[in-house]
């Protein structure tokens, strides 16, 4: 018994010793503080203030505070740590009532890296009947130099966004002036009136107007903005300053001096959504910032874009500043091109507002000389806003003005025989002077197609060669040769020209497929341009620079900075193969029944292919018809156009096509 006695004591030691262990240290309280910092849980921060810390400020204005500098600020990868202390410093601290503990924070910026070091000042108080550590916190907290009077700002120098210029240096994009047409609510004479007469003129809606008037900011005399608008009309905006009230004020726009012709090419800007900023995080963009929106404007936004200038000072109580971060603007880079725009608007206008794409390439070099995708949109009057009207006409277009034709795959018809030409005679599948004996209009393999045929438009009884093939546009002589190459030769031949793989170019543009060839009738179809193979009209210009250069495929190029002339795949066909099929293509233009003959110029030596690709359900039927055209100067092989039409059934066929590239040409 006196042993147990005797023990008691010993135990309540050890276990008040225990409890003494258990103590919060200043460090333990610091580190988690930190942690709360480095993820920027700045309500449950506020709890570890001490009491006199938060008799200086309040909870809602500790937190808001940081959120919004934070946030202003843009910053990130916030790294605070501190030098822990040794068991001879945390020993000491017992003894003690306070403590200073070392810490460092850095952190990201608009303006760059913003670091400093400071001695967080911990107190020990009681609370809740229990002692513990709280942060003496002060504003030195946020940034070491911040008093309590300071004040933080953020200046910002917008980048120069850089300019898109064709190959003449010619602008396709480029910052200029534009108006933005407002109202001084103290001018007007009668507002009700004034509202319905510039709501007219401005072709917008009167409640657009009236929401802008009636805006909290807004004041009697100041400039209210309502629209944009691209300079140039001069009696319109006559009738708009007549308007008692009506003004306008200067503002920096972006300006597409192609409009309609190189829109789908160049794109626009616009100003950045909710959902792009969050895109975007961390790269510098603001809500105020405008960004690319479609096009090359989207596509070399980076380059195009730069990096905006910004300074964050903090402008002392006494008058001084004290510089916390600087980064000095960058310009955007100015996008250089291989398109020459005035063939751009040439061939945009050519086409008329008819549904099409069209390519225009230097065979030998690669270059892209213009890139049309018709109908289009005009981007100045995007980039204004578009009008009710406007609206309204785009939506309504059955054409689809904003679909982007020249990045979109189609199936070729007959502009890829000379391509499975290529391919036969490559793999000796069949040579130039062979003939087929072809009598019929229509043919079929045998009875296991059914009542599926294959038609050709010209009907002779007279054997078929290859020049005869490719001049009268034979679909059932190169039926023949699909089936006669098989699955796996036609395949391997069309994937040296690019097919089914991704098209390297400096547009994003769909890659050209060769589809299912799961059975004779897909393959025969492919023979001629149907079945399921599709390429876009600057891969299908492409796909024709081996038969001016010795059987190679040139890579395209759309930027100058891009090397020019590189070969993409070398012998894709032998030379000889590329120059008799050449001057078969010389042959559809030049002989009186060449289906290509509507495209001879005087004077001119050219090589083409038309080609017309139906689009129906099943045999039988009347669908409708793509026109196609494909030619090249046989002689100094300095251009290549590729065009497609759609709807041309009753047109006049792919001839409506030729027609078109010829005046181009001629011009």
């Amino acid at each position: 018994m006196k042993k147990l006695f005797w023990l008691l004591p010993m135990i309540l030691i050890a276990i008040l010793a225990g409890c003494n262990n258990d103590e919060p240290t200043p460090d333990e309280r610091l580190s988690q503080y930190i942690k709360l910092w480095n993820d920027q849980k700045f309500d449950e921060m506020y709890n570890y203030l001490s009491s006199d810390a938060k008799k200086s400020v309040s909870k809602e204005e500790y937190v808001s505070r940081y959120e919004k500098l934070y946030s202003d600020l843009e910053i990130s990868d916030l790294d605070v740590s501190y030098k822990k202390l040794s068991d001879d410093q945390k020993d000491d601290n017992k003894k003690k009532e306070t403590a200073e503990i070392p810490f460092t924070a850095k952190m990201n910026s608009v303006a760059g890296e913003i670091n400093f070091d400071k001695d967080a000042k911990l107190v020990k108080e009681e609370r809740d009947k229990e002692d513990n550590w709280y942060i003496h916190w002060d504003t030195t907290y946020i940034f070491a130099d911040l008093g309590a009077d300071d004040k933080v700002s953020l200046e910002t120098v917008p980048a120069e966004r850089g300019a898109i210029m064709d190959v003449h240096e010619n602008p396709l994009a480029m910052n200029g002036i534009i108006y933005q047409i407002g109202l001084v609510p103290e001018q007007m004479e009668n507002e009700t009136t004034e509202v319905e007469n510039l709501a007219k003129l401005l072709d917008i809606k009167k409640e657009t107007i009236e929401k802008a008037l009636s805006a909290d900011w807004v004041q009697p005399n100041l400039f209210v903005p309502i629209k944009k608008l691209a300079t140039g009309d001069q009696a319109y905006l006559e009738k708009l300053f007549a308007l008692p009230g009506v003004q306008k004020q200067d503002v920096a726009g972006r300006i597409y001096p192609y409009g309609e012709a190189a829109a789908h090419l160049i794109g626009y800007i616009g100003n950045i959504t909710a959902e792009e900023l969050e895109k975007q995080k961390g790269k510098g963009y603001t809500g105020s910032d405008v960004i690319g929106k479609r096009g090359l404007e989207q596509v070399y936004e980076e380059k195009l874009r730069g990096t905006n200038g910004a300074t964050i000072a903090i402008k002392k109580s006494d008058g001084t500043t004290v510089t916390l971060a600087d980064k000095e603007v960058k310009n955007g880079e100015n996008i250089m091109l291989t398109i020459d725009g005035d063939l751009q608007k040439k061939i945009y206008d050519e086409m008329d507002g008819e549904a099409g794409s069209a390519a225009a390439i230097n065979p030998t070099t690669g270059e892209t000389m213009a890139l049309v995708s018709s109908p289009s949109y005009d981007p100045n009057k995007v980039v204004a806003g578009l009008t009710t009207s406007e609206q309204e006409d785009y939506n309504n277009n059955k054409l689809e003005p904003f679909t982007n034709r020249f990045k979109n795959t189609y199936a070729p018809g007959s502009v890829l025989k000379p391509i499975v030409a290529a391919a036969a005679l490559t793999e000796g599948v069949i040579t130039p002077e062979q003939q087929r004996k072809i009598t019929t209009k229509q043919w079929q393999k045998d009875k296991s197609w059914g009542n599926y045929y294959v038609t050709r438009v010209h009907t002779s009884s007279a054997p078929v060669n290859l020049a005869d093939a490719l001049l009268y546009s034979d679909n059932i002589y190169f039926a023949q040769t699909a089936l006669d190459l098989g699955k796996d030769k036609y395949t391997t031949e069309l994937k040296k020209f690019g097919f089914e793989e991704d098209f390297d170019f400096a547009y994003p543009i769909t890659k050209a497929t060769i589809g299912k060839l799961d059975s004779d009738i897909l393959l025969a179809d492919s023979g001629y341009g149907q079945g399921q193979v599709q390429t876009s009209v600057i891969q299908l210009a492409t796909a024709y620079t081996p038969f001016v250069n010795d059987g190679n495929l040139i890579k395209p190029v759309l930027l100058q900075d891009d090397k020019k002339g590189t070969v993409w795949k070398e012998g894709v066909m032998s030379s000889s193969t590329a120059n008799t099929i050449s001057d078969d293509l010389q042959q559809v233009i030049d002989n009186p029944s060449g289906t290509a003959r509507a495209g001879k110029i005087s004077g001119m030596t050219f090589a083409g292919k038309t080609g017309t690709a139906e689009l129906k359900a099943k045999q039988g039927e009347k669908g409708t018809e793509n026109g196609w055209y494909v030619t090249y100067d046989k002689k100094d092989k300095d251009i290549l156009i590729a065009m497609m039409i759609e709807g041309v059934q009753d047109k006049g066929g792919s001839s409506h096509v030729v027609k078109k590239v010829k005046n181009i040409l001629e011009d």
